[in-house]
């Protein structure tokens, strides 16, 4: 089974968590042998399961994530100019995002930080309130998430804020 077979049925399982409470325990994992061990592990979790979600190890890959007006940005970039392989895995991976979220399909976050992130929830509810629109980049590639609905902005925001605190962006 590939890489991104796994990661969609373990977000499928997620998925149908969502609203339960479930929070998900680190995978089994020897964080001790990982090259971008951060200083928990929870911060190791995290990094492991987002390079096993998009094939892009924290010291290959930039992310970045930006609160705006009218929602936000999700950028992905290969950390080297030079990275095509990187640029392209990115692109791809932002493209499946792009479409999950539109979709209201939010287990790839849930997978990567082991739980459902703030603003998910209401992001589904109001998804045909929200547009993403992926863009290219000359690293990587971005979603620029869109809304008019204020509740909705606010849940981008959550979950925005969220996303920044755990991948230690700020």
């Amino acid at each position: 089974m590939k890489r991104r077979d796994v990661v969609m049925a373990v977000g499928l399982l997620a998925a149908s968590m969502v609203g339960t409470g479930t929070v998900f325990a680190d995978q089994a994992h020897d964080h001790a042998s990982c090259p971008h061990r951060p200083a928990d592990a929870h911060a190791a979790g995290v990094d492991h399961r987002h390079d096993e979600t998009t094939g892009m190890a924290p010291d290959t890959s930039v992310h970045h994530f930006e609160i705006t007006g009218r929602g936000g940005v999700i950028r992905l970039e290969a950390a080297s100019a030079t990275d095509e392989a990187g640029r392209d895995q990115a692109r791809g991976h932002l493209q499946h995002v792009a479409q999950a979220f539109a979709a209201g399909d939010f287990s790839m976050p849930m997978f990567i930080h082991g739980q459902v992130p703030p603003g998910a929830s209401t992001m589904t509810r109001l998804r045909d309130a929200i547009r993403y629109r992926y863009e290219p980049t000359d690293r990587g590639g971005q979603i620029t998430i869109d809304t008019s609905n204020r509740q909705a902005r606010r849940a981008i925001h959550d979950f925005l804020r969220f996303q920044i605190q755990d991948h230690r962006t700020e």
